[in-house]
């Protein structure tokens, strides 16, 4: 796979599950519809079961762990399959931890202060969250200018109708949004649905 996240897909979907069960024919559903990299978000406790379900199961996904926040987070996801992290925030500890995984990571940022210390770090792509309370694209705008190497993955209240707007941006290399995974979707195992709001996810570009 690419060494970059950002470059996988226009968008990686953002997964919360509570039964793993639906972990396989979701991933199939995302992948079929266009988008490959999946991230399954640790917020339920089937997360990891999850994540070494769609890595066993699914060979054309790239599944990622979501909302990891600690070394232990990094180190059983990673044993579980995931191909890469991605952290709402970042402390030096958990920096580390990512660095030391092996797989590719987007370190979670919402100042620019934030940027320029992982720009310190040798870390050059990063997650903008919460992308529309944090200050949408007009933030992200304001940060190219001063700030060009640093390349975002926003994510956090996006939908159909704005991920273009971001993904309009020279810094901004994918959006990282849960429209196109609704839990009444999931509830209902309406694969077909997931897949059509895949395809219409899948065909945004910048």
């Amino acid at each position: 796979m690419t060494s970059s996240v950002l470059d996988l897909a226009p968008v990686v979907p953002v997964v919360v599950l509570e039964d793993a069960a639906d972990a396989v024919p979701l991933a199939r559903a995302l992948v079929a519809g266009g988008l490959p990299a999946i991230e399954v978000t640790l917020r339920t406790a089937a997360a990891p079961d999850a994540i070494r379900a769609i890595a066993a199961e699914v060979p054309d996904a790239v599944v990622g762990a979501g909302t990891v926040i600690s070394g232990r987070n990094v180190s059983d996801t990673v044993a579980a399959g995931a191909r890469f992290l991605v952290s709402p925030g970042w402390t030096d500890r958990l920096l580390d931890a990512m660095k030391a995984s092996g797989v590719p990571f987007l370190p979670g940022v919402s100042t620019t202060s934030e940027v320029v210390a992982l720009l310190e770090r040798g870390v050059t792509e990063m997650k903008f969250f919460p992308a529309e309370a944090a200050g949408g694209t007009a933030y992200l705008k304001a940060l190219s200018a001063p700030l060009p190497q640093a390349r975002f993955c926003p994510t956090g209240g996006i939908s159909l109708a704005s991920a273009p707007s971001y993904l309009a941006l020279p810094n901004v290399g994918c959006v990282g949004g849960s429209w196109m995974v609704p839990a009444d979707a999931i509830a209902a195992k309406d694969w077909a649905r997931v897949e059509r709001l895949a395809s219409e996810a899948a065909a945004l570009r910048g």
